[in-house]
């Protein structure tokens, strides 16, 4: 509602890595279309990166237990990237959004939804500052001009720890992550920083937060607009 997200007639691709964000924005879409106030499409997307045939079947049925009816195509980006020293994450992450935008609008998709949280907002923010000198983050919703498709961000105003709580509370099941070149990253490092601060000034993350959303950074000032009158979420 705050950034009009969504409007009716939207086609929007819910793109799952099997991880508890992306599985639970799965869910709420669902819900959200169960009593939804003006008609709109899902596609559940899932790319398989070169997943191993046990992580693959894991998603497989964790999507079925669910009841996520998902549209899964293969790329080979783990076998890409994964002799790649320089910046090898850059280049997967490059090459996995390009995957999902084709696919997307091949399933006659306008907009893809991404399950980056506040806790993501906050660590990029950082990110930003510390390794580039500049005063950036996720956005709620950016136009991507090549594409023609509009990238949402539904969860930005959830906390890491609410995702983790619900999906403890109703034992959801999700995967952990099978990057083969998961381990120590900056993000990692990070987050660490941000609770070391929230620790020695309680409520950091949550003020941290509220600046950026007060902040006129690019795109969290600039919303959509209303397009023949169409309502929106």
């Amino acid at each position: 509602n705050e950034y009009e997200l969504g409007k009716e007639g939207d086609c929007v691709a819910v793109c799952i890595s099997g991880g508890k964000d992306s599985m639970l924005m799965a869910k709420l879409f669902q819900e959200l279309k169960r009593h939804n106030k003006f008609p709109f499409e899902v596609k559940f997307l899932i790319m398989d990166p070169g997943y191993s045939p046990e992580n693959r079947k894991l998603i497989e049925s964790n999507a079925k237990r669910l009841n996520i009816p998902v549209t899964i195509f293969e790329s080979d980006i783990f076998e890409s990237v994964f002799n790649v020293e320089k910046s090898p994450c850059y280049l997967c992450a490059r090459m996995r959004r390009g995957h999902l935008y084709s696919k997307a609008k091949e399933l006659g998709c306008n907009k893809i939804a991404y399950a980056h949280h506040r806790d993501d907002i906050n660590e990029t923010f950082l990110m930003s500052l510390i390794y580039e000198g500049r005063i950036h983050t996720f956005s709620p919703m950016s136009h991507l001009d090549k594409t023609k498709l509009t990238l949402i961000r539904p969860l930005i105003y959830v906390p890491e720890a609410d995702i983790i709580g619900f999906t403890n509370k109703y034992r959801l099941p999700v995967v952990k992550n099978m990057c083969p070149a998961d381990g120590i990253t900056k993000r990692e490092e990070t987050k660490e920083l941000i609770k070391k601060i929230n620790s020695e000034a309680p409520g950091f993350h949550t003020r941290l937060f509220t600046a950026i959303v007060s902040g006129n950074l690019k795109d969290w000032t600039e919303k959509t607009e209303h397009i023949g009158g169409k309502r929106s979420l």
